[in-house]
């Protein structure tokens, strides 16, 4: 999984731009400065500089080191500072109670038992009263065919996404269609999936 990834982000410029998710972007206003929070394979960092921007204080997790490379570069420039960490997302140890924001943008490269393990390890990993941030494609995407995954088991639904976390406070799920524009790899008409959601404050 990392030489594939390594491959794909060995090249010139930032394979999904430098520009913030503009899902993440538009949710600013429920981030705090000073919260610890996760960017679930982070890739070449923009999700992770944004939120260090903003003030949290972050973890950028991602299993290839070129772009993590790219991410301290991109980190550097905008003047920064946050942790790295390069990891298999299918093995690394969430923790438990760990992060007051989870940001989870397009992280549809696992297979149903790989999902399982990423939502499990975010059910674990979210602080109580934490804050969850996810966006990804619903199978319609693959009309489209401009980013994300060619397997269909890769790709959520509300159905899916309430199953995992229905007994949360989910604020905000929504499929929507949306012209996006993120790099060579994620442009174009895309079918999308958003979902805002806070673990309760009792929950384990």
């Amino acid at each position: 999984m990392a030489t594939f990834w390594d491959e794909r982000y060995a090249v010139e410029g930032y394979v999904f731009g430098t520009a913030p998710n503009v899902f993440l972007a538009s949710h600013a206003a429920r981030l705090d400065a000073g919260q610890s929070a996760l960017a679930v394979a982070d890739g070449e960092g923009r999700n992770g500089v944004w939120l260090a921007q903003q003030g949290l204080q972050v973890l950028s997790v991602d299993s290839s080191g070129v772009a993590q490379a790219k991410a301290r570069k991109l980190a550097d420039e905008r003047g920064v500072t946050l942790q790295f960490e390069t990891a298999d997302m299918l093995a690394w140890d969430w923790g438990d109670a760990r992060f007051d924001v989870i940001v989870a943008i397009f992280i549809q490269f696992a297979d149903p038992a790989g999902r399982a393990c990423q939502f499990e390890g975010i059910r674990r990993a979210l602080k109580p009263g934490g804050l969850l941030l996810l966006q990804g494609y619903t199978p319609r995407q693959l009309e489209y065919k401009t980013g994300g995954p060619s397997a269909l088991e890769n790709l959520y639904t509300e159905p899916m996404l309430r199953e995992w976390f229905g007994d949360w406070d989910i604020q905000h799920l929504c499929e929507h269609d949306e012209v996006i524009n993120e790099g060579s790899h994620h442009s174009g008409m895309s079918a999308l999936i958003d979902m805002v959601a806070y673990k309760p404050a009792t929950s384990s």
